[in-house]
């Protein structure tokens, strides 16, 4: 038993040593990241900045890009990117090959993406599911296929930013299918680009306080949907049932986390480890609750998980409408 303890604890040691040790002439390398108006995309960029990178970052508003330059260095350089355009990522990509030369791009990070629309899924449309879709995983993969060269050139990274709903599908709305998708997306790109020495890796934040996750627009959304469901819906669910809803989220706030950095962290350690993971989880509820409940029997997720949802008023209500 005691060399069986002594082996585990050198392995241990060998584990956590592989992990520190980094790459070589960061300030030749150039890194691509899009989403960078605010947010995890904003901190990545400043952080990458300082760190000596020739950072790109794509921002969806020429207010998001202004601000971004006062705030870094005259080597990081700014874009304007809407990841649903291809025209506009293409331009994008060519603009980028110019910039980077034989180099190369040694990082792409995926991080544009929306919430959309969060509700019961009969309270849903087909056009609600669209714009997560279009943005978090279309946008994503055109990205993507447009940098490649470029990355397999230089033998780099690409980093994905997924999500805890890339897990389990907490609400319904186009946030979660889009987000499985651009896990089964990484995977494949893993494996397809293992043989030219680019590594693939995917981040699965948990809940974090961003614009994203605003809670005051994710009201109005949900309100606006409510204001259009037919009356025998609206009867099932009740009349009361958002208010309540938020109610319920109050008792959650604890797990949200405040620190962007932790997202920032693992993306630095993915592109800069000579022993990157393929898979990050960021944030205590991630590695605590969601991740693990990931692996558990359905029974046991949706026992969880119901307990978080308001009781309705009168399910059995039909035909009204």
């Amino acid at each position: 038993l005691f060399w069986v303890l002594a082996l585990l604890i050198l392995c241990g040691f060998l584990w956590h040593y592989k992990g520190q040790l980094k790459i070589t002439n960061i300030t030749d390398k150039y890194i691509f990241i899009t989403g960078c108006d605010t947010g995890f995309g904003n901190l990545a960029a400043r952080t990458f900045d300082k760190k000596g990178f020739h950072v790109i970052a794509a921002c969806l508003t020429e207010s998001g890009s202004t601000a971004l330059k006062e705030e870094t260095s005259e080597r990081l350089h700014t874009v304007l990117l809407d990841v649903t355009d291809p025209e506009s990522v293409k331009r994008t990509a060519q603009w980028v090959k110019n910039q980077a030369g034989e180099k190369g791009l040694w990082g792409l990070i995926n991080n544009a993406g929306v919430l959309g629309v969060l509700a019961p899924t009969d309270w849903l449309t087909v056009e609600d599911y669209r714009e997560p879709i279009e943005v978090n995983l279309f946008g994503l993969i055109s990205v993507t296929l447009n940098m490649l060269p470029l990355v397999k050139k230089a033998r780099g990274r690409v980093i994905n930013v997924s999500s805890i709903g890339g897990r389990l599908a907490f609400s319904g709305g186009g946030y979660a299918p889009s987000k499985y998708a651009v896990e089964a997306f990484n995977d494949s790109l893993r494996r397809d680009m293992k043989a030219f020495d680019v590594h693939v890796a995917c981040i699965e934040p948990g809940l974090f306080k961003t614009d994203l996750s605003d809670p005051v627009k994710t009201t109005e959304r949900k309100l606006t949907i409510w204001k259009h469901l037919s009356p025998d819906i609206k009867q099932q669910y009740g009349e009361g049932y958002i208010e309540k809803s938020l109610d319920k989220l109050k008792g959650t706030t604890s797990l949200v986390n405040t620190d962007l950095s932790l997202v920032v962290e693992c993306m630095d350690h993915a592109l800069t480890s000579l022993f990157p993971k393929t898979h990050y989880a960021a944030g205590k509820d991630a590695k605590i609750f969601w991740i693990p409940l990931s692996h558990m029997p359905a029974v046991l997720q949706d026992f969880l998980l119901l307990k978080q949802k308001v009781e309705l008023a009168n399910p059995k209500a039909v035909g009204l409408s």
